[in-house]
């Protein structure tokens, strides 16, 4: 029940960090299994949701270390850009996500998976820190250049779209 409630998105996650198909399967499976064999430490008065999916992104970033040790720098970016902008593009729904889905792709793994965390699965920032044991001020601060990073991805894949809309 469990396997079948959250594979899906354990999969998104997973792929998210390792844009990777097949890796991102084997991520999956290896994370089910880790939980299976921690299931006795799990402390019940936490979600089990952020306890699974803090396993899911462990797996996947250590999995993604083991197969490119390149990082990406950090630049501060000049000006503020919006990710809300997005959905007034004037694009159709599905080519939306492509062009998301690609930025993603893009982004470093722990960007990528805070965006998926906060705008795809709806999790506070609270529940963020639970599964990625980063600092709350440091989640927002890493979420603010992270949505930074995407809409520059977006700027470059969809050029006069969004420096219409900017």
């Amino acid at each position: 029940m469990l396997i079948e409630r959250h594979k899906g998105y354990a999969f998104t996650l997973a792929f998210r960090i390792l844009c990777n198909r097949e890796e991102a399967e084997e991520v999956c499976h290896d994370a089910f299994l880790k939980a299976l064999k921690s299931l006795n430490n799990y402390r019940y008065d936490a979600k089990f949701t952020t306890w699974f999916y803090r396993i899911v992104v462990n797996t996947a970033i250590s999995r993604k270390r083991k197969v490119k040790v390149y990082m990406e720098d950090i630049n501060e970016i000049q000006g503020d850009v919006s990710f809300a902008t997005i959905d007034r593009l004037p694009i159709a729904n599905e080519e939306r996500s492509r062009y998301i889905g690609h930025a993603l792709s893009q982004l470093n793994e722990i960007d990528a998976t805070l965006i998926t965390l906060y705008y795809f699965k709806e999790m506070s920032v609270d529940e963020i820190v639970g599964i990625t044991g980063f600092d709350k001020n440091n989640i927002k601060v890493k979420m603010f250049r992270a949505r930074k990073r995407l809409a520059e991805h977006l700027s470059l894949a969809l050029k006069e779209e969004v420096s219409t809309l900017l």
